[in-house]
């Protein structure tokens, strides 16, 4: 199920959506100009506790503590393993707040039980009584988003607050994104704080959008070697959006040194990722020979995949129109061929 919350904030001015919008911020091959930093780049949501196999939720804190059997067979995917030993350990002990987060964590994604988000939320606030921060932020959402308790803005805020304030990084990205709604400078100076909190957790989509905020200068100073620097810690961690963020500063030397062979690595990884951004960039790469050796059949075949994912170019058809149509029926097949692969 996808995060209400996060899908209804992108709307708020952090990001523009959709694969036209975003397009126009990245690096073009075909001109010289810098991309403009006003522009407004495309975000992944957060995994959150309704994302299938997401673990964050469910972590136990870290410690001196013995193993922690439950979890490692939530991680393995043995669910009914782990419903069992979370179960016998809050026998044992009823205030086992990390195996309260975990029970949640398993009637709340339907693992190995039948989904039940009422019961989910019931285990997360008993694991939030114990000041558990996961449970706390997951118990926020649902009550954000009216899932198995009533919904209620200001309620879900103030769980968000608490686990944020207890340590846990996805709440201070999601409380952010709730700041940067209210077209406050100052709670999007605060945003920013609270972004930056969430990057220093290895939280991918957290260092794209710290990386945002400091290109466009929003909560914090301008400067886009920091912006840089986030996006690629970003990409580090397998964000799309930060992955193409950075090959985009990296083409047009924006914040570092400018290095179109290595850009072009990642807007290749990005494209076969299925970035349709990434797969015009590629496809002009290509097209013009910029940090990859010229090859109209492979920009064809990459015109054709972000074309297929509404992002169509009208430099790229008039420029590959001289291929052969050999040539145009083998980009084709090959594009289909990629697509259903990827």
């Amino acid at each position: 199920m996808r995060m209400r919350i996060v899908a209804g904030l992108v709307l708020a001015g952090l990001i523009v959506p959709g694969p036209a919008r975003a397009a126009q911020s990245a690096a073009d091959p075909t001109k010289a100009a810098p991309a403009d930093p006003a522009k407004k780049p495309a975000m992944r949501e957060l995994p959150s506790p309704y994302t299938p196999n997401y673990v964050g939720g469910a972590r136990p804190p870290a410690g001196n503590r013995p193993p922690d059997f439950a979890y490692g067979a939530y991680q393995r995917g043995q669910y009914v393993t782990a419903f069992r030993e979370a179960t016998k350990r809050i026998e044992t002990d009823r205030k086992d707040a990390a195996a309260m987060t975990l029970l949640g964590e398993l009637y709340n994604q339907g693992l190995g039980i039948r989904q039940d988000p009422v019961k989910a939320a019931e285990w997360y606030r008993l694991a939030a009584a114990q000041s558990d921060p996961a449970a706390m932020s997951s118990l926020g959402l649902m009550t954000l988003d009216g899932r198995g308790v009533a919904k209620d803005a200001k309620e879900g805020r103030r769980w968000l607050e608490r686990a944020s304030e207890a340590g846990s990084p996805t709440a201070a990205y999601n409380l952010a994104l709730l700041l940067l709604g209210t077209g406050s400078p100052q709670d999007e100076a605060r945003a920013a704080t609270l972004f930056q909190k969430a990057a220093e957790g290895e939280i991918g989509p957290a260092q794209h959008a710290l990386g945002v905020l400091y290109l466009q200068g929003r909560g914090l100073p301008k400067d886009p070697a920091k912006a840089a620097e986030w996006f690629r810690r970003a990409a580090d961690n397998g964000d799309l959006a930060g992955e193409v963020e950075f090959a985009i500063l990296l083409f047009n030397g924006t914040g570092l040194p400018k290095d179109e062979v290595r850009a072009a690595r990642y807007f290749l990884h990005a494209a076969q990722r299925g970035n349709a951004i990434a797969q015009n960039r590629v496809a002009k790469i290509y097209a013009t020979g910029r940090g990859l050796q010229k090859n109209p059949l492979e920009a064809a075949i990459w015109n054709l995949m972000a074309a297929q994912q509404g992002l169509s170019d009208a430099w790229l058809d008039q420029t590959l129109s001289g291929l052969s149509s050999d040539e145009k029926a083998r980009a084709e097949r090959i594009a289909a061929e990629r697509t259903e692969t990827r």
